[in-house]
């Protein structure tokens, strides 16, 4: 035998078998980082911007969110498309503001007395329309599976708009109850006494191992933290004795609110179990500001169902652990209209759908600035108070009176539809909204008001103007 010739040829396929094994790992990891991110979106039922630990909240425990707070990027000026349910969430799924989709309130538009109401509201739709492109019908295009487990409510079945799984969502806004038997008819029972938000992470982890080898949208909008307040006994047990009577904060929603976190906690440890968390982009964020009757906002004004930053301005992080490299924390300005832009920009889909946000991942994976905008909210409804004393309205009959908001830098502008009053705040000197500027800065008034007229102007967002023939003024009340 020829060792020489032998040997040559050992090292030869050696060597082969080495490249071989280089170029699959090669392979390997260019497959691995150009795969689409999976999405795992958590939108919290009227979760407040002052009701987390990482927001400064010193009652409510959060630790879960607290630490995706730190791994990601944390806005302090997040905001939501409308102050209560139905309307932001419509806007959120198909990325287009009110006036696009006429959803503007939860049932009636005329809510509170006729005798109180000056004008006559413009009627309230109450489902998306089938023929809007939501982000789930955008990402099936793009090869997602996607499921909505949780509360729906803008619409009999998210199915119809382009999921592929529903579990818990329906028209109803709000549970019949929080622990099994739940009367739901999208959500099979569970054991008696089972609690709904442990209920939703258990399915949501479920469908994430089921689809962990393909890219998948979760989106997972828990019922919490809405009323019925009903918390687990032993927590509410324990809030009770922390709070020790402040009314500013509430023992079962306390409780609520930490069973939410430990279930965010859970999700967010079973994608590291999965192995997938570093290609799966997190979104955690709440439909609209939180409830004020039951959770001080303090120091923001009001409360969900006003267009006072307590009714509008939400907690939000985004975590991408493969993309966003430093965490920090940011007072930019932002909107819950941004999220189907950003997740179309994530997924390279150069599509025209017609947003009404933008995409923020220049800004998460780049670190480049977001140009100043205006934000706007129109509202040509009614929302009754319902604690007129926590709530900071105008006036203690309503939320909400018709009007829009526009907020651009510093300064947020209101407009009242029925007696064409503005109010003008600087955010950064007076953020609990209580010194009006508009007869100090008529120019400041005036340059918003041109720049929101027009958004209406573009949008045909409709300015009820027609009285109503029963209203009594408050003077004759």
């Amino acid at each position: 035998m020829n060792y020489k010739l032998f040997n040559l040829n050992k090292f030869f396929l050696v060597i082969i078998i080495v490249n071989f094994i280089a170029c699959n790992s090669i392979q390997k990891k260019k497959s691995e980082t150009t795969k689409k991110p999976n999405i795992v979106f958590i939108l919290v039922d009227d979760l407040g911007w002052a009701d987390t630990g990482f927001m400064g909240n010193p009652v409510y425990e959060t630790p879960n969110i607290d630490k995706l707070s730190k791994e990601g990027v944390a806005f302090t000026n997040a905001y939501a498309p409308a102050a209560n349910c139905a309307p932001s969430r419509a806007c959120m799924i198909s990325g287009k503001n009110t006036p696009r989709h006429g959803i503007y309130t939860v049932g009636s538009s005329e809510r509170g007395k006729s005798a109180n109401r000056k004008i006559i509201p413009t009627p309230n739709t109450e489902t998306l329309a089938d023929d809007f492109i939501t982000i789930a019908e955008a990402l099936k295009k793009n090869g997602y599976t996607s499921a909505s487990i949780g509360k729906w409510h803008i619409g009999d079945d998210p199915k119809t708009q382009g999921f592929d799984i529903n579990i818990g969502g329906s028209h109803a806004g709000h549970p019949a109850s929080y622990f099994s038997p739940y009367k739901n008819k999208a959500l099979q029972d569970g054991k008696d006494g089972e609690y709904l938000t442990d209920r939703l992470t258990n399915e949501a982890i479920n469908f994430m191992s089921t689809n962990k080898e393909k890219p998948f949208f979760l989106y997972l909008p828990y019922f919490t933290v809405h009323t019925p307040l009903q918390g687990k006994k032993e927590k509410v047990t324990k809030y009770t004795s922390k709070i020790k009577g402040d009314d500013r904060f509430n023992a079962k929603y306390g409780a609520m609110v930490e069973s939410m976190d430990e279930n965010v906690g859970k999700l967010l440890n079973s994608l590291e179990e999965l192995k997938i968390a570093d290609n799966t982009i997190i979104i955690f964020f709440s439909d609209n500001g939180g409830l004020a009757s039951v959770s001080s906002q303090f120091p923001l004004r009001g409360g969900k169902g006003s267009y006072y930053e307590g009714g509008i301005r939400v907690p939000c992080i985004i975590k991408w652990p493969s993309k966003i490299e430093e965490p920090k924390t940011t007072d930019i300005p932002i909107t819950g209209l941004d999220i189907f832009p950003t997740l179309m920009d994530v997924v390279h889909d150069k599509s025209e759908y017609d947003l009404d946000g933008i995409s923020l991942l220049p800004f998460l994976t780049e670190n480049r600035n977001i140009e100043e905008r205006a934000l706007f909210w129109h509202f040509p409804i009614y929302l009754e108070s319902v604690n007129p004393k926590k709530e900071e309205a105008r006036d203690p009959l309503f939320r909400t009176r018709p009007g829009s908001v526009i907020r651009k830098g510093k300064w947020k502008l209101h407009e009242y539809f029925e007696d064409g009053e503005f109010e003008l705040y600087n955010l950064e000197t007076d953020l609990r909204e209580q010194v009006n500027l508009a007869n100090e800065n008529p120019e400041k008034v005036k340059e918003l008001y041109e720049e929101l007229n027009n958004w209406r102007l573009k949008t045909n967002a409709p300015v009820p103007k027609e009285l109503n023939g029963e209203y009594k003024s408050l003077k004759s009340n």
